[in-house]
């Protein structure tokens, strides 16, 4: 493979810490090496993954304590640490090439299964995902696996490549050199926060929008202007209910003065939804990731046309109806089919942003999907296997902690990324070719924000998932042991 032999031109580089000469180190491609013991690590279970494709070889699996989490790792080979992270919707067998590869070169190539996903742990909580809480996970599994090496290679895709850049911004300490594909460095904006610009720019059913966690009960049934107003007002007073009879029985004939002027069902069994969730206990009101209070803002005080919140009639701007509910989109990811699903998303190549139309994915529910030539059978079979075990709200919640991410990392406004990076990026990419990406790549704003970019390799051909759809290419990753800055 031509990317194989660039990279063991480089040898010379690292003759010190590897050990190995031309002759034996291309002969090596077929010899299976094993991993040393890892510290307070422990062996995976086999029941807990009762399939993985015979193409990964003599791949070693570990679960491993790190950060509170257990996380699962594949690792082949010994010597200098590479640490592979994927993105979505994939796992650490996205890496299955480089790790099989980079091991017969004498390096220890390292792929988890991120936080949420495949055979790593998966807390509920979308705000468990945000750029800290992974990196953090990273800190943690390099403390057990790195031994005495400070600082790592680090090869990052997707959200892979976002966590890469967040975590050389945190620990640059930890990271000899970067390759990131697909998503660039983008500094953070001050002046707004992500999700409502992505909202604004691409509209609803742009993918980032749509895993969102969705209003399952009022989303679909809105009504004129008056009641959108009334029902924030109703799921307020339901929610501060009291601990006596006479507070939920007052707030039974408010409910039930609303649904009486209510004019369409939807809305009525909304409420009858309500007020049978609270029906049952009296000692505290429902959940607040169920209900949340809004503010009419009509122009008048009271009862009027004047600005003011309460009982004005003007244009309610507040907070519409309910919170959103969670699990909506997982439900309609079941409903088409994990299969089906997955292979939407690795087969696409639509240059133009990723939009998913509720029951509209990628097509028609009857359009055939064609694998492409890179992901076998058995590829989609192991993917779909994992997918089915845990389902996507683990990798869905990255994208519901867009938000959160902005707020936490107000401290690293204008911070620049100052290890050793080069990019790759395909020219089919949807993120390459996303409104404005080619003129910040090529016309200096990436360079401003990671000062030792030295390399931006554009892939002719290729599509998202880079590593994947051309493997063999000489300048994929062999870019990475390029020059002495990264010793």
């Amino acid at each position: 493979m031509r990317w194989i032999k660039a990279i063991d031109s480089f040898r010379h580089l690292y003759a010190h810490s590897i050990g190995f000469n031309a002759k034996s180190n291309l002969s090596t491609t077929k010899r299976a090496f094993f991993c040393r013991p890892i510290v307070n690590a422990t062996a995976v279970n086999p029941t807990f993954t009762n399939f993985r494709p015979e193409v990964e070889g003599n791949i070693e699996h570990r679960i491993i304590k790190a950060n509170g989490i257990n996380m699962h790792v594949a690792e082949k080979g010994k010597g200098p640490v590479i640490l592979f992270l994927h993105g979505f919707p994939e796992l650490w067998y996205s890496w299955r090439h480089q790790i099989n590869a980079f091991a017969s070169l004498g390096y220890r190539a390292l792929a988890p299964d991120l936080r949420g996903y495949g055979e790593t742990d998966a807390p509920d909580d979308a705000k468990s995902y945000t750029y800290l809480n992974v990196v953090g996970d990273l800190i943690a599994l390099l403390d057990v696996v790195s031994g005495d090496q400070d600082k790592v290679f680090v090869v990052g895709h997707d959200w892979g490549a976002l966590i890469a850049w967040w975590l050389c911004l945190f620990r640059p300490d930890r990271v000899k050199a970067l390759v990131n594909m697909s998503v660039m460095f983008h500094p953070r904006n001050p002046d707004g926060k992500p999700l409502e610009t992505l909202r604004a720019v691409f509209g609803e059913d742009y993918y980032v929008c749509r895993f969102q966690n969705r209003n399952a009960i009022f989303q679909e049934s809105q009504c004129d202007s008056e009641n959108r107003n009334a029902i924030p007002r109703i799921a307020t007073r339901l929610r501060k209910s009291q601990r006596d009879s006479k507070n939920r029985n007052a707030i039974k004939k408010i409910a039930t003065r609303f649904q009486e002027s209510q004019r369409d069902s939807k809305n009525r069994n909304a409420i009858k939804k309500m007020m049978k969730e609270n029906k049952g206990d009296s000692r505290a009101p429902p959940p607040p990731s169920r209900l949340v209070s809004g503010r009419g803002r009509g122009r008048g005080r009271g009862r009027g046309r004047g600005r003011g919140r309460g009982r004005g009639r003007g244009r309610g701007r507040g907070n519409t109806c309910l919170r959103h509910e969670p699990g909506v989109i997982e439900a309609e990811f079941k409903e088409i089919g994990y299969e089906r699903i997955l292979k939407g998303f690795l087969a696409y190549r639509t240059p133009g942003p990723l939009v998913i139309p509720k029951g509209k994915y990628f097509g028609q529910p009857d359009t055939p999907i064609s694998l492409p030539s890179w992901l076998s059978e058995e590829d989609l079979k192991y993917y779909t296997s994992q997918y089915e075990k845990k389902g996507f709200t683990g990798g869905l919640n990255y994208y519901r902690a867009i938000n959160s991410n902005w707020e936490l990392t107000a401290p690293w406004t204008g911070s620049q990324v100052k290890v050793p990076v080069k990019f790759i990026v395909g020219d089919e990419d949807l993120t390459y070719n996303a409104p404005g990406a080619k003129d910040y790549i090529h016309k200096g704003g990436f360079k401003r924000y990671v000062p030792f970019l030295e390399e931006v390799v554009v892939m002719e051909g290729a599509a998202h998932f880079v590593h994947e759809e051309k493997p063999d290419e000489g300048c994929f990753l062999s870019k990475l042991m390029h020059d002495s800055a990264y010793i």
